[in-house]
């Protein structure tokens, strides 16, 4: 089977309650990421660079921001039927309940499967960021006659403690999941590191179909806690390692095999200084392997004496006599004069007002910052408005700011 028919299933849901306050009104893969995407692009722009173009995108949380986004960035050609990005919600088809866990997602819609009739089916989920040929994969699973294949991140014991941790012989067969265990247990080549599930899975059809209807009897929801442990005893699954991905254009300097959850604040606020500097951990700028987001069709940045350093600025933005640090500033912000902005993260069509500073902080969309304003410099005075994480994160929560900055460009 040299190019088996791969179909995705793609685990969108997510509420992302330890990203509160960006996931109040919108759930956790439609967040806003870098300097014009959100958190779903990653996974999507894997799946087409890797030539898998039939996906269907099950959501359910806060999922309206994720869907216009969808409709507005994903529309594959509409030439050949089986090209195609879909939202999915809950079809309700067993019953009035919603999804209630991956492998539930999945079970309510064995009937799109069925329609396409893969070879293979790629059950990913939407909330990472990290380059990846699922390709290779597929190939892995394939040469080692697998029935269900999981990808894993080798990582160092001592952090192994915070994921679903793989026990596998040498040549990657798992033979059990130990869920987030006290003491890991090290892969067998590297005593240094443990295997971490991604969350990602890739089973043969006939496999996928029987563990489903299997686990609907025993009353199973979800792959990593139910499905997988059991499908490791009776039949071949295997680990494939993510460090031996190998994706084009990636630089010397890069971290190579790059992966994070962004699951929380702070993690979210660390993945964004991981795109700066002269080399940074994970350049998103490669035209070998292209992450793909909503086309912007207004003006490009635009600059008046300000200083700019170590900063990403989105297009439509206007920056006039201000300095930024170290920061992510997103579409359509308008920064006025005497504004200092220092390790932030702006995002779109937001206003921050003359004389206003602002250190370690994110500010979700639509914000108007007054003038003067001090933000990420009183811990005390920032709790009592915002959410502070314990290390000093302040995060300003979606505001209802409707103004247009059109008239300054």
């Amino acid at each position: 089977m040299p190019n088996p028919k791969i179909l995705a299933m793609v685990m969108a849901g997510g509420e992302g309650k330890r990203l509160y306050p960006l996931t109040c009104e919108r759930s956790k893969p439609s967040v806003p990421f870098g300097g014009r995407y959100r958190i779903v692009d990653f996974v999507l722009s894997n799946l087409v660079n890797s030539h898998i173009f039939a996906i269907y995108l099950l959501v359910q949380y806060k999922s309206q921001s994720l869907i216009e986004h969808i409709r507005r960035s994903w529309g594959l050609t509409p030439i050949f039927p089986e090209q195609f990005v879909t939202v999915v919600p809950p079809q309700m088809r067993e019953g009035p309940e919603w999804f209630q866990g991956t492998a539930d997602a999945v079970y309510q819609n064995l009937n799109l499967i069925r329609q396409h009739a893969p070879d293979l089916v790629a059950v990913f989920g939407a909330d990472h960021i990290y380059r990846m040929d699922v390709q290779q994969m597929a190939q892995f699973h394939l040469e080692n006659n697998a029935d269900v294949t999981v990808a894993a991140l080798p990582v160092l014991l001592a952090q192994a403690s915070a994921f679903g941790v793989i026990e596998s012989t040498r040549d990657g067969q798992i033979r059990q999941f130990h869920e987030k265990p006290q003491y890991p247990l090290s892969m067998p080549e590297d005593p240094a590191r443990a295997y971490a599930s991604m969350g990602n899975y890739l089973f043969s059809t006939d496999t996928l179909f029987a563990a489903l209807e299997e686990g609907k009897h025993r009353g199973e929801k979800d792959f990593g806690h139910h499905l997988l442990p059991r499908l490791c005893q009776r039949h071949r699954v295997f680990a494939y390692n993510f460090s031996d991905n190998r994706v084009p254009g990636v630089r010397d300097y890069e971290e190579p095999h790059y992966w994070r959850d962004v699951g929380t604040i702070d993690a979210y606020f660390l993945a964004h200084q991981d795109l700066l500097g002269l080399e940074p951990k994970f350049n998103l700028f490669n035209p070998q392997w292209r992450f793909a987001s909503s086309e912007y069709l207004g003006p490009s940045a635009k600059f008046i004496r300000a200083e700019i350093e170590n900063s990403i600025i989105g297009d439509g933005s206007f920056i006039k006599g201000a300095s930024v640090h170290n920061s992510v500033i997103r579409r359509e912000v308008l920064i006025e004069e005497d504004v200092e902005i220092d390790e932030c993260i702006v995002m779109d069509y937001t206003v921050i007002r003359r004389g206003a500073r602002l250190k370690r902080a994110i500010i979700d969309r639509y914000n108007l910052i007054g003038a003067g304003s001090r933000i990420g410099y009183d811990r005390q005075a920032d709790a009592a408005r915002y959410t502070v994480t314990d290390s000093g994160i302040v995060v300003v929560p979606k505001g209802k700011y409707s103004g247009y900055i059109g008239h300054y460009l």
